[in-house]
Order: C-alpha cells, then structure tokens, then sequence
C-alpha cells in the first residue's frame, strides 16, 4: 500500500511538471512573437537596419513621405515655370481630339446674330464634313461660342439648339449667362471648356464680325510655336472711363491711377494665346479678375506672369494690311 501510495504521488507530480514544461513554452512562444512583432529587419537605402522598433519604423516612414512630398513640390514648381501647370494636365487629350492641334478658334457670338454666323459660315468657317476635314488636315478646330439665356430655356435657347442640331459648330456654354457684362466672364469660360475638351497649341478669340483668313493665321501661329507662352495680339491701350453713364464705363476706374489708362493688352477683335496660359486661366478661375471687358480682362491675367506679349500687325482687323489675317466688317 505505501509503495503503490509512493508511485500515484511521483505520478502526479510528473503530470504537473509536464504542465509547468508546456505552460513554459507556450509563454516562451507568444513572447517571441511578441517581440518578433515589435522588431524587423528592414532595408533603408540599401542598408539592412536590424531590430527597429515599430516607434523607429513609424519615424522611418514619416521621413520617406516626407521626402516624396519634397520630390512632388520639386516637380509642381518646375512644372509652374514650364507651363504653369503640372505635367499629368498637359497630356490631356480631350474629349473631342485624340492628337493636338494647331489651334482652336472661339467665334464669340450672342443672340440675334444668325446673319453674322451665317455669313461666317460662306466666307471662311466650313461646314459639315469640311469643318471636321480642317480639324484633321490642319490640326485648326472653329465653333461659334455662346453662353444661355437669363431666363433659361426661354425661346433664345432653344434657336440657339435648333441651330446647333442643324450645323454642329457651336460651343454652349451652359454654364455661363449670355449678355454684354458678362463678356468677361464669357471668354474665361471658353478658355476653361476649350482646355478641357481639345488639346491645341494655341486658343484664339475672334469676334462674329471679323473675316479670318485661316491659312494666313495658321502659318502666322506655327512661327510661334517654339515660344511656351505668348500673347499674340494687335496691342493697344486705351483711356479708361469713370462716367456711370458712358458706354465703356469701368467700374474699377480708380485702380488704373490718375493717368487713366488701361495697360497694354490685344484688341479683342481677335487675338491667340499659348497653351500654358489658357491652362494657367484653367487651374486659376476662381481667383482671377474680370473687368468691365473682355480684352482688358486678359490682358490683366498676364500681369506679372513670364508671358511674351506680341504686338502682330496681322491681327489688327479694323485697318486692312497686306498679308492681313482678318478684316472687320
């Protein structure tokens, strides 16, 4: 009996040790996972940095986002200098154009004036299948522009629709409210649609009352085309008016000084501007100010910018010039 006694508590103790043993390892277990977990073998610039904590790695990765944002800033303010816009952007390929064009010509139009296009339409803009064959052959895309009436889908609209259905060569601004204070306004919105839909070297605004001689105006762009940013323009100034009651009143008169006198900026009858700087009005809508008319306006956009202001005789279309690109009528 004592024997058999002797042998049930050597047993028992036994039973217990190999259950100290197994609670021993699964604690050494989950220590070394612990720790694995809480140290890595990692590789920074090429060197292997042993046992970091996840505080050092959290560092670590704080620093590499540090340095891509430096990286990006590098590329944004490079991308500035180039062109005013980030390089994704200038691959735009547009809705309507797969290859970059020469140009895209906005003929600013408004209600009312269905003789003007017309006329527009016999003299020097194609139709149908001959407008589509100038955007493929000469890289040259042409569309009247118009923004909506105040009282929206009244019948100016929808003449305006039933026009477009017939011709499709109209850019409707829908955005945008058709009326003479609102010119300004008008030509960014061309420029911020013209951008986003075609890819092109160049952006011009042409009244509805101007003939385009588009061969003469297409060599006169190409000549510029090594030039990143540049403001092709029959330049002038001109007296800025206080009178409420005067046609060209402006409202911000006091801002031009004592001498009364706008800055030097292209005529509005018809003038180009490069790709970056129709990009830079793009990205810069919101902040840029427009004045009581259009040409000023721009011209005012460019103050101050790294842009080469071209004074082309060629584009002057009150005066008729030999080797003229236009003519008012």
């Amino acid at each position: 009996m004592h024997s058999r006694a002797s042998q049930n508590r050597l047993s028992g103790s036994a039973f217990h040790s190999r259950i100290s043993t197994l609670l021993l390892a699964m604690l050494s277990t989950m220590a070394a996972i612990y720790v694995a977990g809480r140290s890595l073998i990692i590789e920074v610039d090429g060197e292997d940095l042993p046992y970091l904590s996840t505080d050092t790695l959290k560092v670590i990765a704080c620093r590499e986002q540090q340095k891509q944002l430096s990286t990006l800033e590098m590329q944004l303010a490079a991308a500035r200098q180039e062109g005013f816009v980030p390089k994704s952007l200038s691959k735009n390929e547009g809705a309507h154009s797969k290859k970059k064009l020469l140009a895209v010509i906005g003929i600013f139009t408004t209600f009312g004036r269905k003789k003007n296009r017309d006329a527009i339409r016999k003299a020097w803009m194609p139709s149908g299948a001959a407008l589509k064959k100038l955007a493929d052959e000469k890289g040259i895309v042409v569309r009247f522009v118009i923004g909506r009436s105040p009282n929206r889908g009244d019948s100016l609209d929808r003449q305006i629709d039933r026009e477009n259905e017939q011709t499709n060569d109209f850019l409707v601004l829908d955005g945008t409210v058709e009326a003479s204070e609102e010119r300004p306004k008008k030509l960014k919105s061309f420029y911020i649609h013209a951008v986003e839909n075609w890819d092109a070297e160049f952006y011009v605004k042409v009244n509805d009352d101007v003939y385009v001689n588009i061969d003469v105006l297409g060599a006169t762009l190409t000549a510029y085309l090594n030039k990143p940013r540049v403001y092709i323009g029959c330049m002038k100034s001109g007296e800025v008016f206080s009178e409420l009651t005067h046609k060209w009143y402006e409202p911000d008169w006091w801002k031009f000084g004592d001498a009364k006198s706008y800055f030097t900026h292209a005529s509005g009858e018809l003038f180009a501007i490069s790709r970056a700087l129709a990009q830079f009005i793009t990205i810069n809508r919101s902040i840029l100010r427009t004045y009581a008319h259009d040409d000023v306006s721009a011209g005012s956009w460019f103050i101050g910018l790294d842009v080469k202001h071209i004074d082309e005789r060629k584009f002057c279309c009150s005066s008729w010039l030999p080797g003229a690109i236009c003519t008012a009528v």
